[in-house]
Order: structure tokens, then C-alpha cells, then sequence
């Protein structure tokens, strides 16, 4: 069992995979677990958001209204314009099609929100007629309450008032039912007006993209969760003895790192490269076209950083990342300092970052390894315990081909050098942005570990290593039978597996126990922080682990535990208030005196 677990601020402990939805406040989100929205009201909601960033990914709007596709997890049976049209006939559905026809913004918001409420009135028309049959009008009342809730959320912040009156007349129309089908039908055809009459003008009274994300966001830690495999770890070094390890280790938790908007949504380093790999489940609407890949730099977290092209990008593994470089998706960094800087700065919108954090966060990464690869020898030939057909498919890989220049597929991922060559090669990958230009090389990436990172390419075009080899068959003419390109994809399954990819858990090495001993190592960092009378990073470590802990004590499954948390969550808020006094003297006991409480309360929780 694996020392340490990244903590989850997302409830993921609970097993709750986690969305966030609309803000009740500019600088907050509300998260929600993944319950099954109404179709309709998320598709609205979808549309709202991407519309207002830049550029919009139109295609992704179409897709979002006219599919069913696993991306969008509140799709329902049907696509959301077919759902429309059986509901409120077909001007509605063209509509919105025409606004995405003609790519007008403010017109698909004005159509999308005017076919949300005449989609609730249909379901509250249903509802009168069912009056005279309580169980089936409640149905249809709780149908038509779920499709508001796309309406709901902008009104909420823009009109507290109108908010309140349409929340009472909803709860009036419940109390209705029952008491025959006359009351019923009145109570909802008058709901229903003032629904038309609040939403049939004008445009969304939702908030800004940097306040919410609608319902297909999926932003929390994935399952399964991944292996983390430290270099100080496997030769059996306590974290807690090193400073700049332990500190870099918090900074890569924290969303205190980045801007207004990241922060919001408390995203940190972790969000996206979850246990130092990749979180295969994350999901922005309008920034990511499939899970697992996002574009940082469409303005949505910095606009001064927006580059105007909707390119997505798979996020990438840090496994072995010291061994990397360059850095980026096209090798434009040469440093890991400089990139990481770049990644706060620029892409998040981070206050600049002191020399030290930038230290300890390096520091940290370059902790990480690849996951032990039980079918290598330390040369990256495939050893004994290799499969047949991945032998034949190593083989192959170093065949050279005439359309590669006479190379093979090790000439660039070389066996010896960590499958890399610190090269950049266009292959055809990447459009050109002209006919004669010559900018789509890209990073030679390594195979070690590839087996858990599907999708594959930069943009995250090719879901499995089959489909990889056959790209290359085709734009390399490789004349790959059906066996051959078979044996190729084993061959970089063997490459790319390893050991124990996963973390496991039990009932006693439980994500909340690792978390809790990984928080006790980030406040260790107090022993020199206090002494050195740092108050800037002293803070920023204790608000960032205090935050953690309370959001961690909502997923303990025992009551019981949660309180003993609270507790030394608030002893942690006391050593940040006599820092950010000054009273360094009272800091130096308050630790102290959290420290005996730790390990006091540690068997009460779990």
C-alpha cells in the first residue's frame, strides 16, 4: 500500500464524483454531486457558458443539443432537441439551430432560454391536466422543477426578489396538488405566465463564465485513482526531512496559486495532473473537446492570455517529468522552472510566485517517477516475461521505414533514453496554418506509461494504441498486416504498463488516512517557516491545509470523526491569525500544542 494519497477537496472520499454548477456568489462555486439533471436545463446551461467564452467552440454547441454522447452525462435518452420539440413544437428547435447556423452568440442565449421556459410550461400544462391524479401530477410537477433549474441559477443572482416569488409560487403549485385538478391547473398555468413573461425577453440573466460551470463539468479527482511513486519515497526518505520536498508537495495541492477564477473553483496543479500523471476525467465545456484534455489558454482562467484558437490539449503525464524536457506539448520550455511559472502566471492567472516557491515545486516534481516497468530491462528492450506478440511487435518498432526517413519508431522514442529523443518532429499531426508553414513539430513524448493515458496525440484525437498504430501505418505507408499492427500496439502496451498502476484502498488505509498523514507532512514545514518568521508562506500553507481538512471531515463516513477534524482545523486557523498578527512567540505554541492534539485525536479518525 502506497505511503501518501493526494487529499481530495472535491468529496471524492465518499465516492461522489463531483460537479460545479452555478455560484450563489461572484468569487464562490457551489458544488454539487452528479446528480441526473434535466437534459434540457444542462444542455441550456452548456450553451450559455461556452457562448460567452473566446472563441466559442461551436461545433461542441451543436453536438451538446443534437447527441447523446457519454461526454455530456446529463444527455439523457434522447438529444436535448428532440426532448424540445416533443415538449414545445418545432419553432423553438430552429430557433436555436439558426443561431448556431449564423454563430450569433447572444441570439443562441436569448433562443436557448426562451425554449427552457416554454419546455417548463409544457411540463407544468401536463401537470394541471394530470390534476385529478396527485401522483401523476407530482411527477410532472418535479419534471418541470428540474428544467427551471436551468433558468433558476441566473435568476438567483440577478433578481433575489423574482427568485423568491417564483420559488413560493412553486411551492403553492405543490401544495395545489391533491385538492382536484381545477386548483391544480390554476396554480400551474399561473406559474407558467409569469415563467413566459420573465424569460420570453431579453437576454440570460446568467452570471459571467468565471463565476460557474455548468453541469457536464467534471473538474474532481478520477477513478481509479493513480499511482504516485517518489523517488525519496522508494529509498525509504520521510518526506517530513525534506523542506523543500514537503512545501512544493503543498503548493502542487493549493489553489491559492492561481487567479480569481481557478481559485473559485478551487483547481490547483493536482486537478489536471492528479497523483503527478493525468486526470483522465476532467471535462470544461467550451475548453475541452473529450475528457482529459483542456485548452489554457482560451481566456477563460486570464483573458490577457487568450490566444484566440480553440486547440485543446491533451493533458499530459508528469511521470519521470526531470527526465522530459523540453516542456509543453511542442517542446517550447526548455526549463521545468520556466514552465511552471508560465502555467501559474499565464495560463492561471497567478500572482508572480517567490523564488522558493518556485524552488519547492520543482523540487516536488522532480520526485516523480515513472511507475516500475515490470516487462524492461534498464535498456528498454523487453525482457522474459514479455508476451510473444509483443517481442514480434519490438521487432517491428525498430524496423526502418522509407517514409521516415529511413528511421524507425525507436529512432525518435528511443529504448535506452527513456523512449525520448529531447527532439521536436512534425508528423503530420498538427494542421499548418498556412500551406508552406512549418509549425506543427511537436515533442517527442516518452511510451513509459502510456498503457493509463488514453486518449492518445497531443490533442487527444486517438483513443487507444491501436488506433495510434494504425495513424502511422496509414501516414507512414508502413504496409502493417492486420497481424503486424496488432503485435505493435502489444509491443507499446508492454512499454507503456506497469507495476501496480493504481492506488487501493480498504476500510483502514482509507483516501482520507493518506490524506490526513499528507497534511501532517505539509504543516511539518511550520518547524522552519516559524523559526524563519516567513509570514507569506507560513499563510499560505496553513489557509490552504485548513481549507482541506474541513473539506475533507464532509466525506468521513463516521460522523464521530468529523469533529476532531474541525477541531484541529480551527487550531490551524489559530497559528494563521498569530502569524498574520505577528505574534510569532504565540504562533511557536499554538504548533506545538497542534502537534500533541494531532497525534492525540489520530485513532478517533477514520
Amino acid at each position: 500500500m502506497p505511503k501518501r494519497s493526494r487529499s481530495s477537496r472535491f468529496l471524492a472520499a465518499a465516492g461522489v464524483v463531483v460537479v460545479l454548477c452555478a455560484a450563489t456568489a461572484p468569487a464562490t462555486a457551489d458544488v454539487a454531486s452528479a446528480e441526473r439533471w434535466d437534459p434540457l436545463a444542462a444542455a441550456h446551461l452548456y450553451a450559455v457558458f461556452t457562448s460567452r467564452l473566446e472563441p466559442i467552440d461551436w461545433e461542441g454547441i451543436a453536438a451538446r443539443y443534437g447527441s447523446v454522447s457519454p461526454i455530456f452525462p446529463h444527455s439523457g435518452t434522447e438529444p436535448a432537441l428532440d426532448r424540445l420539440a416533443a415538449l414545445a413544437g418545432g419553432a423553438p428547435v430552429l430557433a436555436i439551430r439558426e443561431a448556431i447556423a449564423r454563430r450569433d452568440p447572444a441570439a443562441l442565449r436569448r433562443a436557448s432560454e426562451r425554449a427552457l421556459a416554454r419546455a417548463v410550461g409544457a411540463r407544468l400544462a401536463e401537470a394541471g391536466r394530470a390534476g385529478d391524479r396527485p401522483a401523476v401530477a407530482l411527477r410532472r410537477v418535479l419534471a418541470a422543477r428540474a428544467a427551471y433549474r436551468g433558468l433558476e441559477i441566473g435568476l438567483r443572482r440577478q433578481d433575489p426578489a423574482a427568485h423568491g416569488r417564483i420559488g413560493r409560487a412553486w411551492l403553492a403549485l405543490t401544495t395545489r396538488i391533491g385538492a382536484g385538478e381545477v386548483a391544480v391547473a390554476a396554480a400551474a398555468g399561473r406559474l407558467a405566465e409569469t415563467l413566459a413573461a420573465r424569460f420570453g425577453a431579453g437576454d440570460t440573466a446568467l452570471p459571467p463564465p468565471q463565476a460557474w460551470l455548468p453541469p457536464d463539468a467534471v473538474v474532481g479527482e478520477q477513478t481509479p485513482l493513480p499511482r504516485l511513486v517518489l523517488n525519496f519515497e522508494e529509498r525509504g526518505i520521510d518526506e517530513k526531512r525534506l523542506f523543500m520536498v514537503a512545501y512544493g508537495d503543498m503548493l502542487f495541492d493549493s489553489p491559492l496559486l492561481f487567479g480569481a477564477p481557478a481559485r473559485a473553483l478551487r483547481l490547483a496543479c493536482s486537478s489536471c495532473h492528479n497523483r503527478g500523471h493525468n486526470n483522465r476525467a476532467f471535462y470544461v465545456p467550451g475548453l475541452s473537446r473529450r475528457p482529459g484534455g483542456v485548452d489554457v489558454d482560451n481566456g477563460f482562467f486570464n483573458p490577457l492570455a487568450n490566444d484566440l484558437r480553440f486547440d485543446p490539449l491533451d493533458i499530459p503525464s508528469l511521470r519521470g517529468v526531470r527526465f522530459t524536457a523540453p516542456y509543453g506539448r511542442d517542446g517550447r520550455t526548455a526549463s521545468l522552472r520556466e514552465f511552471t511559472r508560465n502555467a501559474i502566471v499565464n495560463e492561471f492567472a497567478g500572482p508572480e510566485p517567490s523564488p522558493l516557491m518556485l524552488d519547492a515545486l520543482v523540487a516536488y516534481m522532480n520526485e516523480f517517477d515513472f511507475l516500475p516497468a515490470p516487462l524492461l530491462y534498464r535498456d528498454g528492450r523487453l525482457n522474459a516475461r514479455a508476451s510473444a506478440a509483443a517481442k514480434r511487435g519490438e521487432a517491428i518498432f525498430n524496423r526502418p521505414f522509407a517514409l521516415m526517413g529511413g528511421r524507425s519508431c525507436a529512432g525518435c522514442h528511443i529504448p535506452d533514453a527513456n523512449f525520448l529523443d529531447g527532439r521536436r518532429h512534425d508528423i503530420g499531426s498538427v494542421a499548418a496554418s498556412s500551406a508552406h508553414a512549418r509549425d506543427g513539430a511537436l515533442d517527442t513524448p516518452t511510451l513509459l506509461g502510456i498503457a493509463y493515458s488514453a486518449p492518445y496525440f497531443h490533442d487527444g484525437s486517438l483513443p487507444d494504441l491501436e488506433a495510434v498504430v494504425d495513424w502511422f501505418d496509414r501516414r507512414y505507408a508502413m504496409g502493417l498486416t492486420a497481424g503486424e499492427a496488432a503485435d505493435l500496439a502489444a509491443y507499446l502496451a508492454a512499454v507503456g504498463g506497469g507495476e501496480r498502476p493504481f492506488e487501493s484502498f480498504d476500510a483502514e488505509a482509507t483516501r482520507f488516512a493518506l490524506g490526513f498523514a499528507e497534511a501532517s507532512t505539509f504543516l511539518a514545514t511550520l518547524d522552519r517557516l516559524i523559526p524563519a518568521r516567513d509570514r507569506r508562506h507560513a499563510l499560505l500553507l496553513l489557509e490552504t491545509v485548513g481549507a482541506d481538512l474541513r473539506a475533507d471531515a464532509l466525506a468521513l463516513a463516521r460522523p464521530a470523526s468529523r469533529a476532531p477534524v474541525m477541531a484541529l482545523a480551527a487550531r490551524i486557523d489559530a497559528i494563521a491569525a498569530a502569524i498574520a498578527g505577528g505574534d510569532w512567540s504565540a504562533a511557536s505554541g499554538l504548533w506545538a500544542g497542534y502537534k500533541r492534539a494531532e497525534v492525540r485525536h489520530a485513532g478517533d479518525i477514520r
